[in-house]
């Protein structure tokens, strides 16, 4: 089995196994305090049925009353603050519930601004992210070349100690600051952020809903709007670290693989690489003809090779000396290119000569793909590229 394969049967797994162990331990921990928690309301609701001499019905009718104002009671929701709040909420999948939309045209509005608005807004936090990273990459390299360490080579351990520490920082801040606006404790309000900036968003703790927040404190409202915004950049920076190094090791795999096909495909008998060329010299049998027969195998061979180069060639160098001792069998000291992957890129009008830089494009397109070409060196089948310095 491949290791891909092999690696993503084990997550499937592994997520299946955390869903039943997650749920064991949530139904020991909440079922009991559920039921107590359930006979009390049941109890209280016989009392006040008693008291105010209710039936059954009435009760269930002034309960629908209750829910239905439950809302209203934190003041008006859809004013352009509330308005705003809600926005928020739908586009970063957050999703309170606190307020929902309640007429059909606002319901088909918000399934159709969270259409495009929800994969905006990834988007947006995951290039944010990326700069967050890079900024971040940066700032550890010069603080390793002041102190004067040897080794200032930024690590993927130094950049997930920072994440990890930077979302630390975020949730403590935002715990402090809502335990104070809000009343709640220092550990529900931890909860709180934790909650809303992993976009979990369950709704039993939502700030913005006392003493009309959203009309009577334009700075706190400001504030819980910023800290939002914020706090999920950071959280996305941060497991933006762990996606990107899940997706390198999936690279190194497929270039892996990759790299033992060529070399399997380069190993063949020439009897069965000869099967690639045209009959008319597979036949001949004059030394010429032979010599040449051979020379085209190992063509052949080399553009096999190349073929499974899918990125654009400009993003790779030629390394003639390190693709000759790698694999001296393939590759002739007179053979920089093969004939037929030179011929077919010599009717381009960006075509260069092999004898050049040996990028393959203008510069022209190769700056407009500048922006998506790091960290696609790992993807070469074979370390016999390298990539533009300028890139």
């Amino acid at each position: 089995m491949k290791r891909q394969n092999a690696r993503t049967l084990a997550l499937i797994v592994s997520i299946l196994t955390y869903l039943v162990v997650g749920a064991a331990v949530f139904q020991t921990l909440e079922s009991k305090q559920e039921r107590s928690h359930k006979r009390k309301l049941d109890v209280r609701k016989h009392e006040l049925m008693r008291k105010f001499n209710l039936t059954k019905a009435n009760f269930e009718e002034l309960e629908l009353v209750v829910l239905q104002l439950k809302p209203h009671k934190a003041g008006v929701q859809w004013r352009f603050a509330g308005s705003f709040y809600f926005a928020i909420t739908v586009i970063t999948t957050i999703g309170y519930g606190h307020a929902a939309p309640s007429t059909d045209s606002g319901k088909v509005f918000c399934m159709f601004y969270a259409l495009l608005g929800i994969p905006l807004t990834l988007v947006m936090f995951q290039s944010l992210g990326e700069r967050i990273n890079t900024f971040v990459r940066y700032l550890l390299h010069q603080a390793k070349k002041c102190l004067g360490m040897h080794q200032t080579e930024v690590s993927m351990a130094n950049m997930v100690t920072v994440g990890f520490f930077s979302c630390m920082s975020t949730l403590c801040v935002g715990a402090v600051l809502f335990s104070h606006c809000e009343g709640w404790s220092f550990l529900h309000a931890f909860y709180y952020c934790f909650i809303t900036l992993t976009t979990i968003g369950f709704g039993d703790y939502v700030a913005l809903q006392k003493d009309d927040s959203l009309q009577n404190d334009p700075r706190y409202v400001a504030f819980c709007f910023i800290y939002i915004l914020m706090g999920l950049t950071v959280i996305g920076a941060f497991l933006n670290l762990v996606v990107l190094r899940f997706l390198t090791m999936n690279m190194e795999d497929e270039r892996r693989d990759v790299k033992q096909k060529a070399l399997l495909s380069a190993s063949k008998p020439r009897g069965e690489v000869s099967r690639l060329l045209p009959p008319s010299t597979s036949t001949s049998s004059t030394p010429v003809a032979e010599d040449a027969a051979k020379a085209k195998d190992l063509k052949g061979a080399y553009t096999e090779v190349l073929h499974f180069q899918t990125i654009c060639s400009c993003l790779w160098y030629r390394s003639k000396e390190k693709l000759q001792g790698s694999i001296p069998t393939m590759i002739s000291q007179e053979l920089p290119f093969s004939d037929a992957y030179l011929q077919q890129n010599s009717d381009c009008p960006h075509y260069m000569e092999p004898r050049s830089t040996g990028c393959m494009c203008s510069p022209r397109q190769c700056t407009s793909i500048s922006s998506i070409t790091t960290g696609l060196h790992i993807l070469s089948p074979f370390r016999v590229f390298k990539r533009r310095s300028s890139v």
